[in-house]
């Protein structure tokens, strides 16, 4: 769950940390407080895009983090694959935010927005106006579906191993679709790469030794000058080299060697030096008689490697990666001589894997059908608690053109809200109000098939009040039960709910404006909903009401929840 938030210079917040608790967590406060921020944060740290204006005024960053406690394997999994540590399934997502740029972390690495989200996928579910509408779409009703049905996640699994199969057969066969002429075309453009690659007669490593023969012949005349020096330094030439010179100190180190052990020691270590110097001075003299410049070997070599460079330019960068490539064209040639039959082979395995994937869709959809009976039934059911008196809801089956990784199923979710309406798409039908609340009789429904720890509702008590507003707070509550849930809310019914409740505060100090939030007692609470129910004037009598309020709802968690 989130159990911290600590938000730094960002619009009206200076800086704010707040602890939040496990069950219903309710944020309330007045109009303009600063509750859309709150709930903005959250998103902004989890990757969503900023403005630099959301930068307090004279700012030049904000900081956003969230701390969670998570027992989610989804999560620790997630977290092991991107080799991050997570210490008792503690994770804290940092989003530092400055003019131009943010750097992201997560338990102190530095990530990438998109590992982010994939991580927030399975911590959070954020629910506000743009989620609502999103159940308006298909493709998020089939997610919604086959969510409520996962326990059959395994016939699900064999669709998508077997659409992954036909789809890369299909990926094959498309490569075979080319005419006589194309064919013929490729063939000697294929065969050409080959012969220009064999008439090389390449060997591994040729290029390395090539280019230190040629390195050695470039440089021949200054290896020479240097060596002539090396010989005149080292050797017995003139009385001055270093030969003669260690040959000097050893007669003279001879004749007084007697007189001491340790001279003779001495000694032996100055023959040494001696005989490497001779060593070293025979193979120099060696290397000298050997040494030649041979002008066709130099132009021999030069063109070799311009060839080999060549081929380097158009295959490969190394003499490996050319022969690489060359097997590489000569398999391709072989499936281009060998076309037809290849292509019937191809188109064989696709029929099958398409035979395979109708199979496994056609079960998978039995599946879904029935599964989908028991959710609309469920679905009226959480409904009609909801004030939907007299509701129909079905969920439309309809067969798509082509396949994908969940099947060949479209599903539609229908309803009519009044007696004597035809049943129409959701789309059709539904306000914004309706739909918030189909979204959480469907949230209720799936709570305990959720693993996501934290839910978060904006926007929940859009277009509803009286009984609606009551109902929605019992489902509020249920879903606490088993998750941690964050509520913005400017609905009393909702807010006597709260098992934590917090007030957002907008206030003046001197020029500046700011947002701060502070969690409630019991007392408190009673008077911020006796805010809520009283407005400006806040009698005697809505007191009492609000506590009231407060006291029943306590019942309402205890017994009927």
């Amino acid at each position: 769950m989130l159990t911290n938030l600590h938000v730094k210079n960002l619009a009206l917040i200076d800086e704010i940390e707040v602890e939040f608790g496990p069950g219903l967590n309710i944020l309330t406060g007045e109009t303009g407080a600063g509750k859309s921020i709150i709930i903005g944060s959250v998103n902004l740290a989890l990757g969503k895009k900023m403005s630099k204006e959301m930068i307090r005024e004279g700012e030049k960053s904000a900081l956003v983090e969230l701390v969670f406690q998570t027992r989610n394997p989804k999560v620790l999994e997630n977290l092991k694959e991107m080799e991050i540590d997570a210490a008792e399934g503690q994770v804290i997502i940092t989003r530092k935010m400055s003019e131009g740029r943010s750097i992201s972390k997560i338990n102190g690495e530095t990530c990438t927005v998109a590992q982010i989200k994939s991580l927030a996928a399975d911590l959070l579910d954020i629910h506000g106006q743009h989620e609502h509408q999103s159940l308006l779409y298909q493709d998020r009703q089939l997610e919604i579906l086959d969510a409520y049905g996962r326990d059959q996640g395994s016939c699900k699994k064999v669709v998508e191993k077997s659409y992954q199969v036909y789809r890369q057969l299909k990926k094959e066969l498309a490569e075979y679709q080319m005419d006589e002429e194309a064919r013929t075309r490729e063939i000697a453009f294929l065969e050409f790469e080959i012969q220009e690659i064999e008439k090389a007669a390449l060997k591994a490593g040729e290029d390395e030794e090539l280019e230190q023969q040629f390195r050695k012949l470039s440089n021949a005349k200054k290896i020479a000058e240097s060596l002539y020096q090396v010989h005149m330094l080292a050797g017995d030439e003139e009385g001055s080299g270093a030969g003669e010179q260690v040959g000097r100190a050893l007669r003279e180190l001879g004749g007084i060697s007697e007189y001491d052990s340790h001279l003779k020691e001495l000694m032996k270590v100055l023959k040494d030096v001696e005989g490497l110097l001779n060593d070293f001075n025979r193979e120099v003299s060696e290397y000298q008689s050997g040494l030649t410049f041979s002008e066709e070997e130099f132009f021999q070599i030069e063109k070799r490697l311009d060839d080999i460079n060549h081929l380097k330019s158009k295959f490969g960068n190394s003499i490996e990666e050319i022969l690489l490539y060359q097997k590489r064209q000569e398999e391709k040639l072989e499936q281009m001589r060998d076309f037809e039959a290849r292509k019937a082979e191809v188109n064989a395995k696709l029929q099958a894997a398409e035979e395979d994937l109708e199979k496994a869709s056609h079960t998978l959809s039995k599946i879904r059908k029935s599964y989908g009976e028991a959710l609309e039934q469920e679905i009226v059911k959480e409904l009609q608690e909801l004030n939907f008196a007299d509701v129909k809801f079905k969920i439309a089956f309809s067969r798509m053109d082509h396949y994908t990784k969940n099947g060949f199923d479209m599903v539609e979710f229908q309803i009519a809200t009044n007696p004597g309406e035809p049943i129409k798409s959701l789309s059709k039908v539904v306000s914004g109000g309706e739909l918030s609340r189909i979204m959480l009789a469907i949230k209720t429904i799936l709570a305990d098939k959720d693993d996501t720890e934290t839910l978060i509702f904006d926007e929940i008590d859009t277009g509803i009040s009286g009984r609606t507003a009551q109902k929605v707070s019992e489902k509020m509550a249920r879903i606490g039960r088993n998750h941690q849930v964050m509520c913005i809310t400017h609905l009393p019914q909702i807010a006597a709910m709260a098992d934590e409740h917090f007030e957002i505060l907008k206030s003046v100090e001197g020029l500046e404006t700011k947002t701060t939030i502070r969690r409630l007692s019991e007392e408190e609470s009673i008077l911020e909903l006796a805010r809520i129910l009283g407005g400006a004037r806040i009698t005697a009598a809505v007191e009492e009401n609000a506590k009231e309020m407060k006291e029943l709802a306590g019942i309402q968690k205890t017994s009927r929840l």
